[in-house]
Parts: C-alpha cells; structure tokens; sequence
C-alpha cells in the first residue's frame, strides 16, 4: 500500500539515533566545522535501502562531510571527474500495455499522485527520465494485436488498414499524462512481432518477416512514429525488434543478424531520412550472450550509418559484452533495455543483484540507460497474453485501487532520482565487494551509487578531491551519496 513517505523517514530516523541503521558514519565526520577544522568541500546526502526493507530508499537524517584526509586503513572509492564516460540518457522501466490498463484504471486522484511520484522531477519524487513501449502488444498485453492486422489470407502492403487505436484507451492517455509531467522523457519504441500477414507464419508467434515484405514494414514503423508525434508523443528510438533470436514468446518474431543489417540498411534507414524522421534506430534488443549479432549488423557498411547503437538484455552471457560491442564501435551507442523480476522475488538478492550488475555494471560498461521490466502488474502478475510471460512482478503491484512498491522500484530509484539525461559517468575505483558508479550531472553535482557484495558490514572511505569522508554500509544494502 502507499506507506513509503513521511512514515519511513521517521522510521528511519528513529534507527539512525539508536544506532541500529545499516549506513553509519565516523564521529570525526558528523560534526560541524570548528577551530583547527579545514572547510568542508560539500555536504553529502545519502539514501539509503536495506535489504531488511527497515530502509526503503530512505533520505539519511545526518549530512555527511568530506574533511581533510586522516590515516585509517578503510578501502578506499576515488572519485575522479576529470576523467569521464559516457553521457547518461536515464533510467526507467517498461511501460507495458498491462502496466498502463492498471494505472489508468486507478481512480483519477491516485492516478495522478503516482504518476507525480514516479515521474516528476521535482527533488521529491524519483523522477524516472526513459520508458520503453510495444509497437503493438508485448506479452504483458492482455491480448495480441498490430496496428495492422487482416483477416487470413489478405494483405496490406499500402497499410490502408493502419492504425494506433488500440492504444487510445489506456497507453496514450497515460503517456499524455506522463509528458505533461516529464516533457524531456525519453521513450523507445520495441515490436515484438510485425503483423502476422508479412511473417513467414502468419502468426503472432515465432516465424520471420518475409522480405517481400521488409518496404511495407519500414513504412509500418514510419507510421507508427508519425501517429505518435501526432498524438503529442515523441518516440526517441526504436528496435526494429524485441528479442530477435527467441520465436517462443506470444507474440514474437525472429530476426537473424543478416536479415536486420538488410531490414534496415536498405528499407527502414532510408524510409525514416526520406520521411525526415530523426527517432533512432536501435539493434539487437536481446540478451549479452550474443555480442557477435550487432557487431554483424554494425559490420554491415549499409546498414551502419543509419544506427545509433545497440540494445541489451541479460538472460543470458555476461554485462561485460556491452563493453566488447563498445570497444568494436566506440562511435556506437550502448543501451540496457529490459532484465525483469521474477515473481514473488526474493528482495534482498534482487536488490543487491540488479543494482550491481545493472545500475552499476550496465553503465560502467557504457550503458547511457537502465530500463526495468516492467512498471506494474497486478497481484496475479496479470495483465499477459496467453502464452507471455506468467511470473513477471512489476516494480507496483496495483490491486484495485491501491499499490504496493516492490523491489524494482527501489533498484531504479537510487539512479533515476539524481542521474537525468545529460550526466556522465566519471571515473571511480571499485575495492573489493564494494561495487559502485559515479556520475556528475548537468548542475555540477556528483552522484555515487555504492552496494555492500560483501557478507559483512563495511566501512569505507570515499574520497574526492583530496578529501575524505568514512561511512558504513551493511552486507546487501545499497546507497546513493548526493553532493
């Protein structure tokens, strides 16, 4: 239920005076400045999660100070600004079709209160800057649908029949919420599948796209882009197609690495400059255990000048590949585009999981976005289509009229509140079991995102410009320090 706010500052605050709370600091550095003291460069916030939920992404009631730099043998996080990464384009979750059903169907005032939550970037709320949508149903869709779909044995090459009206009852009015909230939102645009009457199988699941085919889809796509603008909806990027090696989802679609390189080298790249269309083009869209797949589209001389960059999940192989993709392109861009939570979940393992090998490890190798799967489900991890996804939890669980926060929620939090588009990741070292990201934002500010791998309770120093502050983080917690 909606229990986080003023009632687990105050919870939390209680623990921090009795001395029980998981993140502590150094008595030397809680004090303020006195005679002898050197100024302190920055005070430092910190919030915090526990993987005993006594914390829930909980602003600390101490501000943090960095001082001159006394001896002590704590592993050491050097933060170093001088030296950057890439820039930061945020962090989200997937709004799916099911996702947007359950929160239009909220009652308008609680509607509206969590959209703010999540959306508004305001210094109070956790300010989520990506989504990712379905071009048509996803498997988290109540029902499989295109925008284009004929009885059997049609066609419609000329897409006469085209049209988005599925999505004017739920997804459009809630992204029209969600924009009005966060203009500069940034939204990507994923298929599942084409319709059926272009695959190889004239069904929703499995088979490919048929080549004589491969113009009416661009322009498919090209359509689908010009409907949303119309609606007031910008999509900054699409993939020509979610999971592309995996036919067993409802609805699915294959598209081998040769097949995509001619799809868009020869059809969409030049369908979106004829059309003037700016939305990026995204390959791949599908799991680290396959890094060959866009490096053979981005190998492709065709195809190549029309794509921004790369898509992954982890199901599979290791977050390492994003580097390995990176390094054959560096002009090329890298995106983390969707890993769930498989329900009911386990959250101090998902916390400490996702964190290190997503918001840590996604963009300390060059992701510019982390997206969860997916933003809301209900109790029976319901809307999905028969045949989709049947365990998936949502970052909500909305059961009629109230919602619960789970443990993705708080995972995106401790990035997507501070970390906007236009940060960049700057450089800082990793001591053992203590696995953490740096960025600095567009205001000048230094974000550090640290989770404790280890079995123990850790204190630590961070230091930054030749200061020093000492903090203490229990085995599985996480905290993001603001200064």
């Amino acid at each position: 239920m909606i229990t986080m706010g003023k009632k687990m500052n105050r919870h939390a605050a209680a623990l921090l005076l009795s001395g029980m709370l998981y993140t502590t600091t150094v008595k030397s550095n809680l004090h303020t400045s006195g005679p002898g003291d050197p100024p302190a460069k920055a005070s430092v916030a910190c919030w915090l999660t526990t993987p005993d939920k006594t914390a829930l992404f909980a602003k600390q009631a101490v501000k943090l100070l960095f001082k001159k730099e006394t001896k002590n043998d704590y592993p050491v996080i050097d933060i170093n600004e001088a030296q950057t990464f890439q820039e930061i384009d945020g962090f989200g979750y997937a709004l799916t079709g099911g996702s947007a059903t359950l929160i239009h169907s909220l009652p308008e005032a609680a509607q509206d209160a969590l959209l703010k939550e999540l959306f508004l970037a305001d210094g109070t709320n956790i300010g989520i800057s990506y989504l990712r949508v379905s071009i048509g149903a996803s498997d988290l869709s109540d029902t499989t649908f295109t925008y284009d779909e004929m009885p059997a044995g049609q066609t419609d090459e000329q897409l006469q029949h085209f049209s988005i009206a599925p999505e004017y009852k739920d997804l459009i009015p809630v992204l029209k919420k969600i924009i009005a909230l966060n203009p500069a939102i940034k939204i990507l645009g994923s298929p599942w599948t084409a319709p059926t009457w272009m695959k190889t199988n004239n069904s929703f699941k499995g088979g490919s796209l048929q080549p004589a085919y491969y113009t009416a889809y661009a322009q498919y796509l090209v359509k689908y882009v010009q409907a949303m603008q119309q609606e007031g909806i910008v999509i900054d990027a699409i993939t020509p197609q979610n999971e592309p090696l995996h036919g067993g989802n409802v609805p699915s679609m294959v598209m081998l690495p040769a097949e995509q390189a001619a799809f868009i080298g020869s059809h969409l790249g030049p369908a979106f400059r004829s059309a003037g269309i700016k939305t990026k083009i995204i390959i791949y869209d599908h799991n680290a255990d396959r890094p060959d797949y866009p490096i053979t589209v981005l190998n492709d001389a065709g195809a190549r000048p029309y794509i921004d960059g790369s898509a992954f999940h982890l199901y599979g192989g290791p977050i390492t590949a994003l580097s390995e993709v990176h390094n054959a392109y560096p002009d090329k861009h890298v995106y983390f585009t969707e890993q769930w939570v498989g329900g009911p979940g386990k959250f101090p393992s998902d916390l400490q999981w996702h964190v290190s090998t997503l918001v840590i490890g996604a963009t300390r190798n060059w992701s510019r976005n982390v997206l969860e799967w997916n933003l809301a489900a209900d109790p029976a991890y319901k809307p999905h289509t028969e045949g989709g996804c049947t365990t998936c939890l949502g970052a909500l669980t909305i059961d009629g009229d109230t919602f619960t926060r789970n443990v993705a929620y708080y995972i995106i939090a401790h990035a997507s509140k501070f970390v906007r588009a236009g940060a960049v990741r700057i450089a800082s070292t990793v001591p053992a079991e203590l696995n953490n990201v740096a960025f600095k934002t567009q205001d000048g500010k230094k974000v550090l995102i640290v989770v404790n791998n280890g079995k123990a309770p850790q204190t630590f120093n961070i230091r930054y410009n030749g200061k020093v502050l000492t903090s203490s983080l229990g085995n599985g917690a996480v905290a993001t320090y603001v200064w």
